[in-house]
């Protein structure tokens, strides 16, 4: 039995001109009818999944007719609701009650406007955190402003600031793990050998630059609380060396502006979370670690390679970056009322900048402040064995430094050339000279 009704099929042959169909021929098409409907319906299935839909369109049954080599069902399609007249003499057959349309009103009606082409292209949504003013973007004053009202347009003298709005930034599942891995080994498991492959990583892995931002904030958050870490400290250098030595990251913009950490003080007015404060703090601070078995002079020694790579990877990118630096140094390094191990901090950091910064800052002030370095390395003067053992460190690293300053002053001048091999001496007011005997 088929789920078509032989009245629908005698209201169908009526709507073409056949109104003398019998009920007997109506009951016999009736299957078939069901089977086409069928084949068409599969068909227009087909092409929706094809089409990676879940709801069947007319354009599908359109496709499956044409796959069949049937005429496509042609007419316009309405927005409208759709209207539904039971059809007269059968009680449970309705009909869409569809309008006449005049061929006239169609071809004088206005042609739509044509569809715009498909095109891709490209522009900047944020360059360094600020959004550009172009007509892709959102503009600036349909961002909602922060809740604390630090949001300003002036200054207390009028004067315009530049508002720069925060930017979301969305990390894969992938390097939020990485990056926990990551600050995980470098808190509790610095001394790992996995800690160590993860260096490796960080200096040679070119899907990084997402997570610069990351741990830069990370690094000075945990540098300016973890002054008593010699651990901690160590280990975050040596991540900012890794990163340092990656090709593949973008790290400019995060070694431009710097000051320093003194537990919970600062001797700068900005407070940027960047990288070069980190590093300088771990080569100027007062106290490094909180046992006296850590070696903190190894940790100046390391941080100060590394402000000399800084200087020589991005000094031309940042032409004042230099001339900053070697200011704090020079300021911690002539302080009379900075400690010892401020000073020595801040002579390796010079002397890694070079012979010519040694030459031009150092040793014009090396007579007065051996002036005063003189007492702290004497027995009568200084009682105390360590300041008398940090005044000896820093003894050895103004020798160094003077030294290979001296070396490198000296290498450009010619070699020249050793005396003869004779014996030569003076003797009333006569060179005499003696000649090998020969035997």
């Amino acid at each position: 039995m088929s789920i078509v009704p032989k009245e629908n099929i005698e209201v169908i042959a009526q709507s073409v001109g056949i109104n003398n169909l019998s009920s007997d021929v109506a009951l016999s098409l009736a299957p078939d009818v069901e089977y086409r409907l069928r084949e068409i319906m599969q068909e227009a299935i087909k092409c929706m999944r094809h089409s990676r839909r879940t709801r069947l369109t007319v354009a599908d049954v359109d496709v499956a007719l044409n796959l069949r080599n049937v005429e496509p069902i042609y007419g316009f399609s309405s927005g409208g609701q759709l209207r539904f007249k039971r059809a007269v003499g059968y009680r449970d057959l309705f009909y869409l009650d569809d309008r006449d349309i005049d061929i006239k009103d169609v071809i004088e009606a206005p042609l739509p406007k044509a569809p715009l082409d498909t095109a891709v292209f490209c522009h900047w949504l944020a360059i360094d955190g600020v959004q550009p003013a172009i007509p892709e973007n959102a503009p600036v004053e349909v961002i909602a402003a922060p809740s604390d009202g630090k949001k300003s347009e002036h200054k207390d003298e009028g004067v315009p600031v530049d508002i720069k709005l925060p930017v979301k930034h969305v990390l894969s599942r992938e390097l939020q793990l990485y990056f926990e891995k990551i600050t995980e080994l470098v808190v509790s498991k610095s001394d790992s050998v996995l800690f160590k492959e993860a260096l490796v990583s960080l200096a040679t892995d070119s899907g990084l630059h997402p997570l610069v931002p990351y741990f830069t904030c990370f690094i000075a958050d945990e540098v300016s609380r973890g002054l008593n870490d010699y651990r901690l400290l160590f280990a975050l250098m040596r991540v900012v060396w890794s990163l340092l030595q990656n090709p593949h990251i973008h790290i400019e913009p995060y070694c431009e502006e710097f000051t320093v950490y003194e537990s919970e003080k600062m001797f700068s007015p900005c407070q940027l979370h960047q990288l070069m404060p980190s590093v300088v703090t771990c080569l100027v601070a007062k106290r490094l670690g909180n046992r006296f078995a850590d070696n903190h002079w190894e940790l100046r020694d390391f941080t100060a390679k590394l402000v000399a790579s800084i200087c020589k990877q991005f000094g031309h990118v940042y032409n004042t970056l230099q001339m900053r630096l070697t200011k704090t140094l020079l300021n911690a390094f002539l302080d009379p009322k900075r400690a010892m191990t401020q000073h020595y901090g801040a002579i390796q950091g010079l002397a890694a900048l070079g012979p010519n910064v040694v030459r031009l800052l150092i040793l014009p002030n090396l007579e007065p402040y051996l002036r005063l370095l003189e007492p702290e390395l004497l027995l009568e003067k200084q009682k105390n064995e360590m300041k008398r053992y940090e005044a000896w460190r820093v003894y050895g690293a103004l020798l160094r430094a003077a030294g290979h300053s001296i070396y490198d002053r000296l290498n450009i001048f010619p070699p020249l050339q050793s005396p003869a091999a004779d014996a030569v001496w003076r003797a009333n007011a006569r060179v005499a000279a003696m000649k090998p005997s020969k035997e």
